[in-house]
């Protein structure tokens, strides 16, 4: 399969997230709007007697709550201050500073469970926050490798000079190339040396060029720890993707890197 047939073969975002709280709608609500804005996700402003809630997903005591719904159904639930924390107060300048580094990255369970889900998402100055969605789930993958014991670590970043020109970034694959994981690099080959103990694969194909992705698989899959994420650019600043924790779907996507590219 084609990183293309991946993303197709997911389907589309059906879920609603409601913003739960006594001063509803607040300024945490519209900058979620924000974020998804060009997704069929809906974000909307709810009370908790709106919102039933199974004994397992309680409002979190103490500030505003949001929930995630599929069907009506609430499937994960976050502090809105847990979402401000780790997407709506910060930039993609702390990953590629290094201000943020492995170990740091923290996933609320609202953004955790939109796996699974076909998403397309803008970079700047398209949107201030579309993009930076994917890229904390690329870290919370590579934190995945790094916390993990051994496995294997894909990563394209469509130009291999990336590595080394955004701080951040080469900080993680330093720390990667250190472990026990078997880290492989791809992208266009633009006379970037590589200084770190890892498999560099270059090209020129579109897929060099305008994918991202990042699969950890781990050395035994069913251990649960493995993610992919699957991306494609479709215009400039336009990315087509979604991420998967599903065992299975970690495996096929890791073996179609591995043969294909």
């Amino acid at each position: 399969m084609t990183l293309r047939s991946f993303i197709d073969n997911t389907g589309p975002p059906t879920a609603t997230i409601a913003v739960v709280g006594d001063d509803q709608p607040g300024p945490l609500e519209a900058m979620l709007d924000e974020t998804f804005e060009t997704q069929s996700i809906t974000v909307e402003a709810a009370t908790s007697d709106a919102v039933a809630f199974t004994d397992d997903l309680d409002l979190e005591a103490g500030g505003d709550v949001a929930v995630l719904l599929e069907d009506g159904v609430p499937v994960a639930t976050s502090p809105m201050a847990d979402l401000y924390e780790s997407l709506l107060a910060i930039n993609s300048d702390l990953f590629v500073t290094g201000a943020r580094g492995l170990g740091e990255i923290e996933f609320p369970d609202v953004l955790a469970n939109l796996d699974e889900t076909q998403l397309r998402l803008r970079g700047y100055p398209l949107a201030h926050k579309e993009k930076l969605l994917l890229i904390i789930v690329s870290r919370r993958i590579e934190q995945l490798a790094w916390n993990g014991a051994g496995g294997t670590l894909r990563s394209a970043f469509q130009q291999l000079s990336r590595i080394n020109d955004e701080i951040g970034t080469h900080e993680v694959y330093t720390e990667l190339a250190a472990s026990d994981v078997d880290v492989h690099v791809y992208g266009v080959d633009d006379e970037a040396t590589i200084d770190l103990d890892v498999t560099v694969h270059s090209g020129t194909t579109p897929t060099y060029r305008n994918g991202w992705f990042v699969v950890y698989r781990p050395d035994d899959p069913a251990d649960g720890s493995g993610s992919a994420l699957v991306c494609l650019e479709t215009e400039p600043r336009v990315w087509d993707g979604f991420w998967t924790d599903d065992p299975e779907r970690v495996v096929e996507i890791d073996e179609a890197i591995a043969r294909d590219l």
